[in-house]
């Protein structure tokens, strides 16, 4: 069978009970099965943990972060400025306004991809545009954002430009101490301006 084919089924299984949610209601302007099969299995929907820190960092005004997982675990740890709409809370009236503001880019996150990949399935279902979910979720943030890890040696000096970036970037959001790779580059090294930080619970763009 075509390894293809094997992988989108399993990500139909993993979305099915999302789908199954969807309540039928006539003022939601519906997306084709069709099309939204195609929606699915397009990598562009996925955001990475560096694109995300990186909108974070400038400041970008469109985005939107949504934390998709349970009111307790958003108020441990989250990401800056975003908001809590808990996967099983989605569809309540309340939360529509936040996934239909023009210029708006949503994404979703939840500690992996799954619960993030239903909500984005359920907005999507809805007819709602400039969705996305950010890969990996919280757990890659943390290995890649949080505690990145210094390329051996003989990388390429792609790998030691993205380390400098995350270094950077870890200093932003925990305060840590920098270590850049000590690689030369032709690049410029990424200014980052430390903003004060607030706290989870405060939520909000």
């Amino acid at each position: 069978m075509n390894k293809n084919y094997i992988i989108l089924t399993a990500l139909m299984i993993v979305l099915a009970g999302g789908l199954l949610i969807v309540p039928e209601r006539q003022k939601y302007q519906q997306i084709d099965p069709d099309e939204l099969l195609w929606e699915i299995i397009q990598p562009t929907r996925y955001v990475s943990t560096d694109k995300v820190a990186q909108l974070i960092i400038e400041g970008d005004p469109s985005l939107e972060l949504v934390d998709v997982r349970p009111a307790a675990d958003y108020e441990k740890f989250s990401l800056p400025k975003s908001i809590n709409i808990p996967l099983d809370s989605l569809l309540q009236e309340s939360y529509q306004d936040y996934l239909g503001i023009d210029g708006m880019k949503v994404l979703f996150f939840s500690n992996d991809d799954i619960k993030a990949d239903q909500a984005w399935v359920l907005a999507k279902r809805l007819g709602y545009d400039n969705i996305y979910v950010m890969k990996g979720g919280l757990n890659c943030w943390i290995r890649t954002v949080i505690q990145p890890k210094k390329p051996s040696t003989d990388s390429p000096s792609t790998e030691f430009a993205l380390y400098d970036f995350r270094k950077g970037a870890q200093m932003y959001f925990t305060g840590a101490k920098t270590e850049t790779s000590g690689k030369s580059s032709n690049k410029k090294a990424v200014k980052i301006q430390r903003k004060k930080k607030k706290t989870a619970a405060s939520g909000g763009c």
